[in-house]
């Protein structure tokens, strides 16, 4: 079974309108492109503006009934694709960075809000989600296990360890912020210990302290006929503008969470307590 990915690497627009009108384009070629799942970058809904006011990012935040979501819904009933919107979502005491994910049928199948906020610096106006969740996505060729995290969630090893022991065989990683070797490499960090695939889909160059470089991990670091190892980075965009797509082999990733050590295999949980611990 293969996957096709695409990476809805866009500048933003002014307003939720726009937002949703430029991302309903980019659905619709992410489609023309063969793809499975078309996956926005980090809060999509305003651009990943984050004013410090209460009254202006309350005013900027969109509920889950709203008619922005509601289109997304549509869209992806529409042209039989999976659609990964990212939004500020409506959330008292303070909106949420969420990502909902609607199957071909435009089904909500996944929603999840960042548990990692970056509370040190303009995410402190947000309130944290309550945890991560995994969920089957039915791709017409097949069903695949979806879990997701946004941006700062990669730098915890614990936000892909919790999706792999939920079941995740693919993460999506919806990013605002410069994808650079360091950033990458935690992305690899997570695909190769958890036997897993992520997505990441960034804003391109132009955005602010943004630079492109969507990437996908396909999880597999060998195989058990090649001699060596294999880059896991199968998909890596440029830093321009555009709808990109990769595919993921899933059939190869199942056989090597079968065959390899990595992943659940061989913890030890019960020397781990000081992990659930506040130190």
């Amino acid at each position: 079974m293969k996957l096709k990915i695409a990476f809805l690497q866009l500048l933003p627009r002014k307003d939720a309108k726009e937002q949703f009108e430029k991302g309903k384009a980019a659905c619709e070629k992410a489609k023309q492109l063969g793809a499975d799942i078309a996956l926005f970058p980090e809060m999509w809904s305003d651009g990943y503006y984050l004013p410090q006011n209460e009254a202006e990012i309350s005013s900027l935040a969109v509920g889950t009934n709203s008619g922005f979501i509601a289109g997304f819904c549509d869209l992806a009933k529409k042209l039989e694709l999976a659609v990964g919107i990212t939004f500020l979502e409506a959330h008292d005491p303070k909106p949420l960075n969420s990502f909902i994910l609607f199957d071909r049928n435009g089904k909500e199948v996944l929603h999840y809000s960042k548990v990692h906020i970056c509370a040190f610096d303009l995410e402190k106006v947000l309130s944290p989600g309550d945890d991560f969740y995994v969920s089957e996505l039915d791709t017409g060729s097949g069903t695949v296990k979806v879990g997701a995290m946004i941006c700062f969630d990669r730098e915890f090893p614990e936000s892909a360890r919790i999706l792999m022991l939920k079941g995740a065989e693919l993460i999506l990683s919806p990013n605002a912020c410069p994808l650079e070797i360091n950033r990458l490499a935690t992305l690899r960090a997570r695909a190769y210990e958890n036997m897993l695939a992520i997505a990441t889909c960034n804003y391109p160059q132009g955005h602010p302290d943004c630079n492109g470089h969507s990437a996908l991990f396909n999880g597999v670091p060998w195989l058990p006929n090649e001699p060596g190892v294999r880059d896991m980075c199968v998909f890596e965009a440029p830093g321009d503008e555009g709808v990109y797509t990769a595919e993921l082999d899933l059939d190869l990733l199942r056989e090597h969470r079968e065959r390899d050590v990595m992943g659940n295999k061989f913890r030890q949980p019960g020397k781990y307590g000081i992990l659930t611990e506040s130190i």
